[in-house]
């Protein structure tokens, strides 16, 4: 093999997936895209600070005291 036929053969191989590398890059910003509305959603689905809390607690009776 010639080293003239080295630079033939990666262009030959370029030539099989011409769209290749435009198709990732649409599949990575589609990936970004998700990741972002995912993140977008969780944000403002966190709960609000300083809400109203409810607290509920039983009193037992105490017995009565001897006069």
């Amino acid at each position: 093999m010639t080293p003239v036929d080295r630079p033939l053969r990666r262009q030959a191989s370029r030539r099989r997936f011409p769209l290749l590398g435009p198709l990732l890059a649409v599949a990575a910003g589609l990936a970004l895209f998700a990741i972002g509305i995912a993140f977008g959603m969780a944000l403002q689905d966190r709960p609000e600070p300083g809400g109203t809390q409810t607290l509920i607690r039983t009193l037992e009776p105490h017995p009565p005291s001897a006069p």
